[in-house]
């Protein structure tokens, strides 16, 4: 088995750190369909500006309000504004793994789908 890229969402702004919520990250609802990425999966966090990397999970929010809110524990590791990569693994057999083709979105400043 190898675990492979299965989804990115990339350059995303963060819209909000709440360090009193339980933890995990609120993504909108319909770029979390858009990416292949199920409430409660886990993800693993970049942030571009500066170079944290963590693992949550992912929750949903409201479908297109566009949001990326950090929450618990991690928002203060990421910040509102911040650049952020969003990424998901799947393990895969090994005659699978030269097929599998991630799903990847690109984002802009604003959090509107480039690609």
């Amino acid at each position: 088995m190898r675990v492979m890229l299965k989804s990115k969402i990339h350059g995303a702004r963060v819209t909000e750190a709440n360090i009193n919520y339980e933890g995990s990250i609120t993504i909108d609802r319909d770029l979390m369909q858009m990416a292949d990425i199920l409430p409660y999966e886990q993800v693993h966090v970049l942030d571009v500006d500066n170079g944290a990397r963590l693992t949550t999970y992912a929750i949903e929010g409201p479908a297109g309000s566009r949001v990326f809110c950090v929450n618990g524990a991690a928002a203060r590791l990421v910040e509102e504004g911040h650049k952020i990569i969003i990424l998901t693994y799947q393990h895969v057999r090994e005659e699978e793994a030269g097929y599998l083709r991630p799903r990847v979105i690109h984002m802009d400043e604003v959090n509107a789908v480039v690609e």
